[in-house]
C-alpha cells in the first residue's frame, strides 16, 4: 500500500514523492569503473516496477549513466506505463556519438539540444518531466545553457527544469532566466556542504525545491561496508578519498555510532541516516537496484524523530565535522 507523502518540488506546479529512486546503479557504470557493484538487468527492472507499486514513481536518471544505457532500461520499465512516473533526466558531462563520455562538461546550447533528442528516443517518450544541467560548464554562461532549455519548456519536450551541484550564485542567475523547480546536489549527514555554501538556504528563499542525492552517503551510512576490502574491485569508491585509508576508518566509527542510535529504534542505521534527510523537508533519491533496499527505504520515510533525538544525530554529524575526506578524487 503506498503511503509515501506527496509534496511539491518547487513552485511551478510539480508534485513528486517525498523519496524518488536514483537509478545510476542499474546499469553499470561509467569509463569502466562500476558504480557501486555489479549490476542485474531483470533485477533491476523488477525494483522499477515495485517503486512505481510503492508510489515512489519519481526516476532519476541521466545520460552519463551507462552511459546512455540507463535511459534506455527506463525506456523499457516504462513501457506502457509512461503517465504513471515522474522522469527526470539529465546532460552536461559529454558523451559522444560513440556513447562514451569525453570526460569534459558541455554546457553549449547546441549540446543541450542533440542531448534532449537523444534522451527521448533513449527513453521512449516525448516529453521529460523534469530536465537538469547535470554540472555547470564553466566555459558557457549559465544564462545560454538555461536559455536553450527554456526553449525545450516551450515546445513540451521538457515540463520542469532543473540544476545539479551549483552554488548560490549560479542559481540566482538561471532562476532569472527561467524558473527552476529543482536544485539536485549531494546531501546526507556524510555531506552537509550545501548547507555551509548556502546553497540550500537559497533554493528555499527562490521557492526551489530541493533534490538530496546520496542520501546514504554513497552505501556507507548503511554500515554493511566495515573494510575497504569490502569494495568490489572495480567499486568507483575505492578512488573516493573518504572510503580510503585512515579516512575510511574514522568515517566507519561515526557510522557505527549511527548504528547505535538506530538500534535503539528497531531500525538499520540507513534508514535512520535517510529519516534525517527526509526530515530537512527535502526530496530524497536514495539509489538501489534491489527490492529489499527499495522497501526498506519506503518503511524510512515513516519514522519521526524528536528535537533531542535530531539534536543527538546533529551532536554525531554536525554540519561542518561530518565525514572526513574528500567527497571526489582530485580533478573529478
Amino acid at each position: 500500500m503506498n503511503t509515501l507523502k506527496r509534496v511539491a518540488l518547487g513552485s511551478q506546479g510539480l508534485e513528486v514523492p517525498a523519496e524518488g529512486l536514483g537509478c545510476m546503479g542499474m546499469t553499470g557504470g561509467v569509463g569502466g569503473m562500476s558504480v557501486y557493484g555489479a549490476a542485474d538487468e531483470a533485477e533491476s527492472l523488477r525494483t522499477l516496477h515495485r517503486a512505481l507499486e510503492l508510489g515512489v514513481n519519481l526516476l532519476d536518471t541521466a545520460d552519463l549513466y551507462g552511459p546512455l544505457h540507463n535511459e534506455r532500461l527506463l525506456g523499457r520499465a516504462m513501457a506502457g506505463r509512461r503517465a504513471d512516473v515522474i522522469l527526470a533526466t539529465k546532460f552536461g558531462f559529454e558523451v559522444d556519438d560513440q556513447e562514451q563520455f569525453t570526460g569534459r562538461l558541455n554546457g553549449q546550447p547546441a549540446y543541450a539540444r542533440k542531448c534532449i533528442e537523444r534522451s527521448l528516443r533513449n527513453l521512449g517518450t516525448d516529453y521529460v518531466d523534469l530536465y537538469y544541467l547535470h554540472r555547470a560548464d564553466p566555459q558557457v554562461p549559465i544564462e545560454d545553457s538555461v536559455g536553450e532549455m527554456s526553449r525545450m519548456v516551450e515546445e513540451g519536450k521538457v515540463r520542469y527544469l532543473g540544476l545539479s551541484e551549483v552554488g548560490p550564485d549560479l542559481l540566482r542567475r538561471a532562476h532569472q532566466v527561467h524558473p527552476i523547480t529543482a536544485l539536485q546536489t549531494e546531501y546526507s549527514l556524510f555531506d552537509r556542504g550545501v548547507e555551509e555554501t548556502g546553497s540550500l538556504q537559497a533554493a528555499r528563499a527562490l521557492g526551489i525545491g530541493f533534490v538530496a542525492y546520496s542520501p546514504l552517503g554513497r552505501g556507507f551510512l548503511s554500515g554493511d561496508i566495515k573494510s575497504p576490502d569490502d569494495f568490489e574491485a572495480d567499486d568507483s569508491r575505492r578512488f573516493f578519498p573518504r572510503y580510503q585509508g585512515e579516512n575510511f576508518y574514522k568515517n566507519l566509527a561515526l557510522v557505527e555510532k549511527l548504528q547505535q542510535l538506530a538500534a535503539a529504534r528497531g531500525v538499520t542505521a540507513a534508514q535512520l541516516a535517510l529519516a534525517w534527510v527526509l526530515a530537512q523537508d527535502v526530496v530524497a533519491i536514495p539509489g538501489t537496484k534491489r527490492r529489499k533496499y527499495l522497501e526498506q527505504n519506503v518503511a524510512a520515510a515513516a519514522l519521526a524523530f524528536t528535537a533531542a533525538e535530531l539534536a543527538e544525530i546533529d551532536a554525531i554529524m554536525p554540519v561542518g565535522g561530518a565525514a572526513v575526506g574528500e567527497a571526489y578524487p582530485a580533478g573529478f
